[in-house]
């Protein structure tokens, strides 16, 4: 088998590409070779994937290239699209690249599939694409309702996905996960900010009041459960994948500081976000029923594992949160 991973050099892509190399995911891809495209952006890294693995290729590319994905895709069985800019604050302060990057590269990417005849795709996608939701849990037929520009970009290349599966009979399958946490997450996302600012002295700022609501889901859950669709899933569905670990946002601050030997002094209530989703809690039942997903790693456990793994690797969060060259890092 021949796997195209596209943003396979970020937290979460990188996390597949070295759980399937090392055979974490059973039978089937003991010889499976994978091709990495990465456009290496600030949230690209290199070394987040195996230095030397004969069956890995890189690429340093963008799914936007047309002319590049078209040479890239012959031959290969499958992808598996995470590629996208994912950062909801920095959509907010500009949201043209979340949607050239997010729907015009998914577009490229499908179309491209489709002729050179990929037999299988899974997309990558976002509980937030469902907005917000007071009580209960959204199922995957609930409606679109996209709050911010990133939520909007990737509900477009949730239904671009769909429009190839209709249109041109690509075996396409979308997941949709809830917040992801884990080693090697760039130190803008809430957690690995909140535990490097502590590692640091620095404080720690919670939006508005902090009773936004958020479901957290280990990176090495979500990418089996990302696998098993790849493997047995169905053309044209959406499975969510949740942690079923839902915290308020203060809630999860004190388990931080716990962690880290801080107190509440350290916490900086700063002015809420545009458009903040007040609440995500996602309805996992259709894999767990289908494929036989269920989270494996304790909230607290992987918690306590992620806080230790920072304060372990100083150098590699501290290059990307302060722009400095990492000590051995390999050119782009």
């Amino acid at each position: 088998m021949r796997i195209l991973v596209t943003g396979g050099a970020g937290f979460i892509g990188s996390h597949y590409v070295r759980t399937l190399l090392a055979g974490g995911y059973g039978p089937g891809t003991e010889d499976a070779r994978v091709t990495v495209v990465d456009r290496l952006t600030y949230a690209g890294n290199r070394d987040n994937l195996p230095a030397a693995d004969g069956r890995i290729d890189f690429v340093h590319g963008d799914i936007c290239d047309r002319e590049l994905i078209e040479q890239l895709l012959p031959g290969h069985d499958v992808i598996v699209h995470f590629a996208a800019e994912s950062h909801v604050d920095r959509s907010v302060d500009g949201g043209a690249e979340f949607f050239r990057t997010n729907a015009l590269g998914t577009q490229t990417l499908l179309e491209a599939a489709v002729h050179a005849g990929v037999e299988r795709v899974v997309h990558i996608s976002t509980d937030e694409v469902y907005g917000t939701i007071d009580e209960g849990s959204w199922t995957e037929d609930f409606p679109l309702l996209p709050n911010s520009p990133y939520a909007a970009s990737k509900a477009s290349s949730d239904l671009i996905a769909r429009a190839y599966w209709r249109t041109h009979g690509l075996d396409v399958s979308v997941t949709r996960c809830s917040n992801n946490y884990g080693p090697r997450q760039h130190p803008e996302k809430l957690i690995p900010r909140f535990v490097t600012n502590l590692l640091e002295g620095e404080p720690v700022p919670v939006y508005g009041s902090g009773t936004n609501r958020r479901e957290w889901l280990h990176v090495d859950d979500h990418c089996r459960a990302v696998h098993l669709v790849l493997m047995r899933g169905r053309a044209g569905e959406i499975y969510n994948v949740g942690g079923g670990n839902e915290l308020t946002n203060l809630e999860l601050t004190r388990q931080i500081l716990q962690l880290c030997g801080a107190d509440t002094s350290m916490v900086r209530h700063v002015a809420d976000r545009p458009g903040h989703d007040l609440r995500y809690s996602l309805s996992d039942r259709k894999i767990r029923e289908e494929l036989g997903y269920a989270p494996r790693i304790p909230f607290a456990d992987g918690l306590a594992d992620t806080v230790a793994w920072y304060r372990d690797t100083p150098a590699w969060w501290k290059a990307l949160k302060h722009h400095e060259p990492a000590p051995g890092a390999r050119p782009a």
